[in-house]
């Protein structure tokens, strides 16, 4: 079976939802259950939608948290993004806004406790702005409360060139909704495509349950709008909605623990009332709410390994994709560009593994921009990169800065044989003394100038564009004012068979051997051995053709099971540099 959102764009039409009702605020009343056959009005976090759907089944005690295995779907035919909204069952607490903190503190504990989902709950409409304050019920007389013509010259009385100035929230209830324009059709594709529009930035919504909606005359329509009437501020103070565990839902007041019934009667009244009330709720989690994992687990065949990791290059995801993803990549790479924004912008996937002198990558676009030239921050450092061209890895950032702070000093002159863009001899040309940067891919070197003068840094790196062992022989034979201290090879599947080229390197130097420099050198490569560190060491020594007994071996990272990438590091033998060259450089 396919998955939901396979054969659908990444902009899928949603249907559309009801626009939220506002119900009377019940205040200052005996704590009791509200019943569920009553109308339902909406509550909501982000912004409002209703739903309304049958009793959930009873959920194992096992399970805890909100799941896309677990909720319920909302009713009727639901498909692309609203096939992953899910409703839950919640009891909640309507407060006093001015007794919300104090009551969440000593609550706590009691409160439901769910990722991304916040327990204190603001009714809609309802900023804070109290218009019409009811008197307590105690004090109210059915003759005390404003009647339409009251309030109408209260408003009326309230208004000036400047508008609302008291009340500046009418001024935004009271404007007219805006109508579509007549001849000119829906281009998103009618009342399915409203909804999405509508939907698509929300996270959750909390419904109430059991209110009514209070019906008013036509005269107050005209008068504040639609959107504001029948709001909770036009008949008591501002309330908030304490969300309780998900094991309280369905219960009543009776058989809520005792720590809460201590602390909701430490609150009532004298006379018996009280200004707390139990609501029942749903809670509805829409796509946005769930992570990425969740998301393509859901849409996914089972047996399926979820990717649930990628390579960050700047605003692009890099994906590596097994075989049996391949079918479904379109799907993954939208659901990993939705969960990502705005930091993502484009998902690309490696077609072919690194087969060319200049290590590029055969990369496909599967979501997003279509460019893969970005700009990556690293260590306060930009560098500007074009993955289709050279090649970057975002992975061996750690390992750079190992090099940088740990074995680079002030003094040092670094030679960087196989630089790229520049991420090592950029980064360490900030502390060290010089840096020799060299790459044989020429638009490896265009951009490495480019981010060196990007970074500030023309004066400490000279740069070349040559093959690595002439790179070197030039290095060593030229009189150069900068001797070389530290060598650095990072080109892990090869970058050992170069070694051949410092045995003889100081053959025809004229100054004595006590004078020379024998520079570290540092070189990486693979190993799927058993024992990774002697079988890398066993082949520097057969390149260099001379047993090097201090060689200190570093594991950067595990790039597959079983396969290492490692870093030796040891000092050029004097024995290796003044030995008869096996190898003359063309």
């Amino acid at each position: 079976m396919a998955p939901p959102l396979l054969d659908l764009p990444s902009h899928c039409l949603l249907p559309r939802l009801r626009r939220p009702t506002s119900g009377r605020l019940l205040l200052h009343l005996r704590l009791k259950p509200l019943s569920s056959s009553s109308y339902t009005t909406t509550t909501t976090t982000t912004t409002s939608s209703s739903t309304s759907s049958s009793r959930a089944p009873q959920v194992p005690p096992s399970l805890h948290g909100p799941s896309l295995r677990r909720g319920r779907r909302l009713p009727g035919e639901t498909d692309g993004l609203l096939s992953f909204a899910r409703i839950f069952d919640l009891a909640a607490l309507r407060v006093p806004a001015a007794a919300c903190a104090p009551l969440e503190r000593r609550l706590r504990g009691h409160l439901l406790n769910w990722p991304r989902v916040r327990n204190v709950v603001r009714q809609p409409g309802d900023d804070g702005g109290l218009l019409f304050p009811v008197p307590h019920p105690s004090l109210a007389t059915p003759s005390s409360l404003p009647t339409a013509v009251a309030r109408r010259e209260k408003l009326a009385r309230e208004f000036n060139a400047r508008g609302f100035v008291q009340f500046p929230n009418l001024a935004k209830m009271s404007r007219p909704p805006a109508r579509k324009r007549k001849g000119k059709k829906d281009e998103g594709g009618g009342e399915a495509a409203a909804t999405a529009r509508d939907t698509k930035d929300k996270v959750y919504v909390v419904e109430v349950i059991g209110e009514r909606k209070e019906e008013h005359g036509d005269e107050w329509m005209g008068l504040v709008g639609e959107e504001g009437f029948g709001r909770i501020t036009w008949r008591g103070g501002p309330t908030r909605l304490l969300l309780l565990d998900e094991n309280y839902a369905n219960k009543r007041v009776d058989d809520l623990p005792e720590a809460v019934k201590v602390v909701l009667d430490h609150e009532t009244n004298k006379d018996g009332s009280s200004s707390y009330e139990l609501v029942q709720c749903q809670l509805t989690l829409f796509y946005n709410y769930w992570p990425m994992n969740e998301i393509l687990e859901e849409i996914l065949p089972e047996g399926i390994i979820v990717p649930t990791g990628f390579e960050t290059v700047g605003h692009i995801a890099h994906l590596n994709l097994r075989d049996d993803h391949l079918p479904y990549k379109k799907l993954i790479a939208q659901v990993v560009l939705d969960k990502n924004k705005p930091k993502i912008q484009t998902v690309v996937n490696k077609i072919d593994a690194i087969q060319n002198d200049y290590r590029t990558m055969q990369l496909e676009v599967l979501a997003g921009i279509d460019s893969l030239v970005t700009t990556v921050i690293e260590s306060g450092l930009r560098f500007q990169v074009d993955l289709s061209t050279v090649y970057w890895n975002s992975r061996l950032s750690t390992e750079r800065q190992r090099l940088v702070d740990h074995v680079f000093k002030n003094s040092d002159v670094v030679c960087d044989v196989f630089s790229g863009v520049g991420p090592i001899a950029i980064s360490a040309a900030r502390k060290v003394k010089y840096v020799y940067a060299n790459d044989l891919n020429p638009t490896a070197v265009e951009y490495l100038e480019r981010n060196i003068v990007l970074n500030k840094l023309e004066r400490k790196i000279e740069v070349f564009n040559m093959d690595a062992r002439r790179f070197i022989s030039s290095i060593y034979s030229s009189q150069h004012v900068h001797p070389v201290t530290q060598v650095v090879m990072n080109l892990p599947n090869d970058a050992a068979e170069f070694l051949d080229v410092f045995r003889g390197i100081s053959w025809n130097h004229h100054l004595a051997v006590p004078s020379c420099v024998m520079p570290n050198i540092h070189v990486y490569g693979f190993s799927k051995a058993e024992d990774p560190e002697y079988d890398f060491h066993e082949r520097i020594n057969l390149t260099l053709g001379e047993n090097v007994s201090d060689v200190e071996m570093h594991r950067v990272r595990l790039v597959a099971p079983g396969k290492w990438m490692l870093c030796a590091s040891f000092t050029l033998p004097v024995s290796v540099a003044f030995a008869k060259p096996n190898y003359i450089a063309c």
